[in-house]
């Protein structure tokens, strides 16, 4: 380790300040952009020590576990920049992606995001011999920082966090470590437990009296299994109810949700039917069918029977037809697409190449690309481009407060 002093020329893409080192780019966590500070530097790592020269974009973090110091969790990383440089930094991370496929459609201004509105968080969870530690991992470690107070999650996750501690407890055994994801549904908070080996017997009775003693809990799961369900955990998906399967996906926040599910009801307004792939419980599937026949693909077996059960209680939906297939493995083919008029697709952050590439043969008429991963997105937009579709807007979304990842919406047409 050394130590030194430089200056931070601008934000890479994890959000962390780069300075520039006779032998490479440094590195610096909660750095900004103009500052002068002196660090302590691993290889191409530094770690803010004092700060000579402030940046006029810094401002004070909301979050006593944000920074360098003391009990900072990893879970932001941006707290301390002004909102204008940023939504501006968010924005840039789409441009950039695109640009490095020779890629430059028109990027629509950030839809931004406000704290406390993260309906769903991920929570690392471990019993020691004095406490039980529930928080977030600190930055490049797998040191779980205890958290009692969090303003990106929601009110009715932060404000019940002591329930959610005894849930926990109950769930924990010995000094192994758990994920707990705990989700804010109209009915309760859905926890969902992954990570474990095995679960006893004897806890299973432990969670179940400790749940039904709490309120506000709709249900309890471990690795993907029910354990407890006093309620019927429920989303509401454009005025549908669903039921999401124990740990199944769920968009970050309602607000996300709610824009990035309009911008794809404007561009399929005059579409008859539609294909959703990578269809998730339906989260946009069910919202199109309000004006289209919608046919759903989703490779998870337990999404694809909520989907299917979702639309058929719903009232006021077009046709809504469901299929189990994992688009990876096995991608809708040129003739299975062409019956179509508009197609949705929103892959995992490795993106859909390969069923991009049997898209591209289909002569659909409009195309929207949902993603959470720039990088792959413009991969895959680039090969939509190349084979005649034209993107008429992408729109950067802000669904994950403070950190480095940023939601797009790109719309495309033959």
């Amino acid at each position: 380790m050394s130590t030194q002093t430089v200056t931070i020329t601008r934000l890479g893409a994890q959000g962390h300040g780069i300075a520039h080192g006779a032998d490479g780019p440094i590195f610096v966590p909660f750095a900004l952009p103009g500052e002068t500070v002196a660090i302590a530097r691993v290889g191409n790592q530094g770690t803010v020590m004092s700060t000579s020269v402030t940046a006029p974009e810094r401002i004070a973090p909301l979050c006593r576990h944000f920074g360098p110091e003391g009990d900072a969790c990893g879970g932001c990383s941006l707290q301390h920049l002004a909102d204008a440089p940023y939504h501006a930094f968010k924005r840039q991370l789409v441009v950039d992606a695109l640009k490095s496929k020779g890629l430059e459609p028109p990027v629509g201004e950030l839809v931004t995001a406000a704290p406390r509105q993260r309906r769903r968080v991920v929570f690392s969870v471990r019993k020691t011999e004095k406490e039980l530690l529930l928080g977030f991992n600190r930055g490049e470690s797998h040191t779980i920082v205890s958290i009692v107070e969090c303003p990106i999650s929601s009110d009715g996750i932060i404000g019940r966090l002591n329930l959610i501690r005894t849930a926990a407890a109950a769930l924990a055994q010995g000094s192994e470590t758990f994920r707990l994801t705990v989700t804010e549904t109209q009915s309760g908070l859905d926890l969902a437990a992954e990570g474990f080996k095995k679960i006893e017997d004897s806890q299973r009775r432990a969670v179940v009296e400790t749940v039904l003693t709490l309120k506000g809990v709709a249900r309890v799961s471990v690795n993907g299994e029910t354990l407890v369900e006093p309620q019927k955990p429920q989303l509401d998906f454009g005025g549908v109810l669903v039921s999401p399967p124990p740990g199944g996906f769920t968009q970050a926040t309602r607000e996300a949700e709610e824009a990035m599910s309009a911008l794809l009801a404007g561009h399929f307004a005059k579409s008859k039917r539609i294909i959703d792939l990578f269809a998730g419980s339906g989260t946009f599937a069910l919202r199109l069918a309000r004006h289209a026949k919608v046919h759903a693909v989703e490779g998870d077996e337990k999404a694809v029977a909520t989907l299917d059960q979702a639309a058929r209680r719903a009232q006021g939906l077009k046709p809504v037809t469901v299929e189990r297939r994992d688009l990876f493995r096995r991608p809708m083919m040129p003739q299975e697409l062409k019956i179509y008029d508009g197609i949705v697709f929103d892959p995992p952050r490795a993106g859909a190449e390969v069923q991009v590439k049997e898209m591209i043969r289909s002569g659909v008429k409009k195309i929207a690309a949902v993603s959470c991963n720039p990088l792959t997105l413009a991969r895959d937009l680039a090969i939509l481009v190349e084979a005649g579709y034209r993107i008429t807007s992408v729109t950067p979304i802000d669904q994950f407060l403070w950190s480095s990842h940023v939601e797009a919406v790109a719309l495309l047409e033959k």
